[in-house]
């Protein structure tokens, strides 16, 4: 698709007068020679403006209208000549809004050839970028201006996380920071979805939307393993006793204002970019933003750009890495995810570092905590998982380790002594319909209530017709619930 001629907001006489503010003063000059580029102008101007920025560029100079109209034969008038006061606040807030517009212009009338090229991660990137054309306004920190409250901030809890782990949060200095990347890594079967299962689940009681996608483990499977950390049942004893269990975990999502959705995203496949659109759907369809995200995991997904060659383990880990980082980042959300370690860690019994990572140093590079899995046999019949933090930035624990309870019957991990979630389990099934009985409403719409609750048990054992639900209503038509 070319580009046509039509009347553009930034029409070729404005651009003259930004061209006249940009050559009439250095300072100005230098403050947004960054973000301007000879393709945003029209092409009557492209190649006066080409002069400009080559010529300052290697002289260190802005030539003068003089030498301007001679090279290119286009006449720019300074803002003196023309008897005009120089408002800079005005001309720097709007050679921000030309570039970005002019960008993202740009993008639109490359879009079709882009997708018909099947480049649409091309898209995405340049969107991203367009976004964040901008003057630097933020000069960062003045080191010797009042350390005290800089100190402070860095352990002011508020803007930790807690893992739901007294014992991890410890070592990190309060759990985990906004926008990090936090990766568990482990070999195959070692635990790192039910460290992120567990990881979710605490996170939801604390009262957190969190947004769970599986890359790996299907929906129903990660439900019901969560369903027996709730209980503290095995999974046979769960499917044995589906109408308490059932009503359990309705009582416990009345404890939280938390949310967990799981989502299965194809594997092999799946890019930040779909976790993205994912989330904005989310968002959209629910009114609710996601505070956490848990990718299960790294090693499955893909990098935006189908250019790269995700042969190479390092590149493809790098891309991913980095973009899962910019993504927590750019949403403001906490997380984590897991990641492998590679056949020399097999022999190791635990003294792992960083070379034990599958695919290199790439993602260790980029991610904030790394904790490596240690479970060996003897240590999971005792019930206990062993963490080796294999890089921190906010705390001094590399090379630390630290314990965490383990039951296998449920696969709930919790602090050594702690017996785990912190909303506590009714005795018996009489306690748990007495409680249900004095959380109901006493308005008319108490029918409609149970009608909820059983619709909310549908949606546990994701069926709408299923013989569990068919026994509930019966029981709630002879009065037994």
């Amino acid at each position: 698709m070319k580009k046509n001629e039509f009347d553009s907001v930034y029409n070729i006489e404005v651009q003259r007068i930004l061209l006249s503010f940009l050559i009439e003063d250095v300072d100005v000059f230098i403050r947004c020679r960054n973000i301007i580029k000879d393709t945003y102008f029209d092409d009557q101007l492209r190649r006066t403006v080409r002069f400009i920025l080559g010529h300052a560029d290697e002289h260190k100079a802005i030539p003068n209208p003089a030498l301007i109209q001679a090279k290119t034969g286009i006449e720019v008038q300074t803002l003196t000549q023309m008897n005009q006061p120089m408002d800079e606040d005005w001309f720097l807030e709007e050679i921000t809004k030309f570039c970005r517009y002019k960008e993202f212009e740009s993008i639109i009338f490359d879009s079709y050839d882009l997708l018909q090229k099947g480049e649409e991660a091309n898209i995405e990137t340049r969107v991203r970028e367009a976004m964040m054309i901008s003057l630097v306004s933020d000069l960062g920190t003045n080191y010797f201006e009042n350390p005290k409250q800089r100190m402070e901030n860095m352990l002011d809890k508020s803007r930790m996380v807690s893992t739901g782990w007294e014992t991890l949060d410890h070592k990190l200095y309060g759990g985990f920071l906004r926008g990090g990347l936090n990766v568990f890594c482990g070999g195959s079967g070692s635990g790192k979805s039910l460290f992120l299962q567990n990881l979710a689940l605490n996170w939801t009681l604390a009262g957190h939307v969190v947004v769970y996608f599986s890359l790996e483990l299907s929906e129903e499977l990660v439900a019901n393993r969560i369903d027996s950390m709730i209980t503290k049942k095995s999974t046979k004893e769960v499917f044995r006793s589906i109408d308490d269990s059932s009503l359990e975990i309705i009582m416990k999502s009345k404890k939280t204002t938390g949310r967990l959705t799981i989502k299965k995203m194809p594997e092999g496949s799946t890019t930040t970019g779909d976790l993205r659109a994912y989330l904005k759907e989310f968002q959209i369809r629910t009114g609710l933003k996601p505070d956490c995200i848990v990718i299960d995991y790294l090693d499955l997904m893909l990098p935006n750009n189908a250019k790269i060659d995700v042969s190479s383990l390092f590149v493809k880990d790098k891309f991913v890495s980095e973009e899962i980082r910019a993504f927590m980042y750019e949403t403001k959300t906490f997380g984590a995810t897991a990641s492998q370690l590679n056949r020399q860690s097999i022999d190791k019994a635990g003294e792992y570092d960083q070379s034990h990572i599958a695919g290199g140093i790439s993602k260790i590079n980029t991610a904030d905590n790394v904790m490596a899995i240690y479970a060996p046999a003897n240590l999971l019949e005792k019930g206990e998982y062993v963490l080796l933090f294999l890089k921190t930035r906010t705390a001094a624990a590399v090379g630390h380790r630290i314990s965490l309870k383990y039951d296998p019957n449920c696969m709930l991990i919790t602090d050594m002594g702690a017996s785990g979630l912190d909303i506590e389990k009714p005795s018996s099934r009489e306690e748990l319909k007495e409680e249900y009985k004095n959380n109901k409403t006493t308005n008319n719409d108490v029918k409609d209530e149970e009608d909820t609750a059983l619709n909310l048990v549908g949606n546990v054992l994701s069926t709408s017709d299923s013989d569990v639900l068919q026994r509930l209503r019966q029981k709630r038509e002879n009065g037994g619930l």
